[in-house]
């Protein structure tokens, strides 16, 4: 059985907010780093100096990864993850298909993590790579179930 589904395109704006925020979640635990310091402060009786240095810590750290996913949308790896691409989607691998003819294959162990929100799948590959499906493009309700199942098999959900 395979899952076809309609035409998408991840769009740059929609990458950069699915990124950071799948960062944020990921790695929330670094932000007792900025309160270590400010509690440091606190005690140390230099409250505004250390809270501060917090702070362009903790907004240099969302600045840097924000650069980063803003770049990759720019650079040509990246540039895939940007296609109006529609997917067959079995038990054995994803295939994006850019036109009737042509298509990448990827395999299922080359997907990290699987996150499913409330209107969509998200494949992880890296950090910053990951394709977003939302279920707006599945042709009917018996498709993402069929999805739902085979990534439970792959123990990906």
């Amino acid at each position: 059985m395979v899952v076809k589904t309609k035409k998408y395109q991840l769009t740059h704006s929609k990458y950069i907010k699915l990124a950071l925020g799948m960062l944020l979640r990921k790695e929330w635990w670094y932000g007792f780093g900025p309160l270590a310091l400010i509690a440091i402060g606190i005690i140390a009786d230099y409250f505004w100096t250390f809270t501060i240095i917090a702070l362009v810590i903790a907004i240099g750290y969302i600045l840097f990864w924000l650069i980063q996913f803003t770049g990759l949308t720019q650079h040509e790896m990246g540039k895939v993850m940007f296609y109006n691409v529609s997917y067959d989607i079995d038990s054995k691998q994803i295939i994006m298909k850019f036109d009737a003819q042509r298509g990448m294959p990827m395999q299922w162990n080359a997907i990290k993590k699987v996150v499913k929100t409330k209107d969509a799948f998200i494949l992880s590959f890296s950090k910053a790579q990951f394709f977003h499906l939302p279920f707006d493009i599945f042709r009917s309700q018996n498709d993402l179930k069929l999805m739902e199942t085979i990534m439970s098999r792959k123990n990906l959900l």
